[in-house]
């Protein structure tokens, strides 16, 4: 399988995105305990081992998952590597727009102040 290239984001764009963008899905990849502790506002929990599952599945049973349709797509871990697998995943999926959230949720909330 050839490595695909990640594409990513930085807590700037992002953080201009997550609150206006109504074309955004934020997915956070990490564990259910990780994702306890905090999240950032607007994401959903698809852990990294059941992402290519929720790509997978078609228009209507995705919007009936998750309440919207496939739009563009950012994930995001604790710091990068699980965030960068599952783009790379939608990425092989067709999912054009995928980018995955340089810094992940570490990054994110030292710039909230958390």
């Amino acid at each position: 399988m050839a490595q695909t290239e990640t594409k990513e984001i930085f807590y700037d764009e992002l953080k201009e995105l997550v609150g206006k963008s109504q074309n955004l899905f934020l997915v956070d990849v990490r564990s259910k305990e990780e994702y306890d502790k905090g999240y950032i506002p607007g994401s959903v929990h698809i852990p990294v081992d059941t992402v290519e599952a929720a790509l997978s599945l078609n228009p209507e049973e995705f919007k009936a998952k998750y309440g919207v349709t496939k739009p563009q797509v950012v994930f995001h871990c604790q710091m990068g590597r699980r965030g960068g697998i599952a783009t790379n995943k939608a990425t092989e999926m067709g999912y054009k727009n995928a980018r995955n959230f340089i810094g992940g949720y570490k990054k994110w909330a030292e710039n909230q102040g958390k």
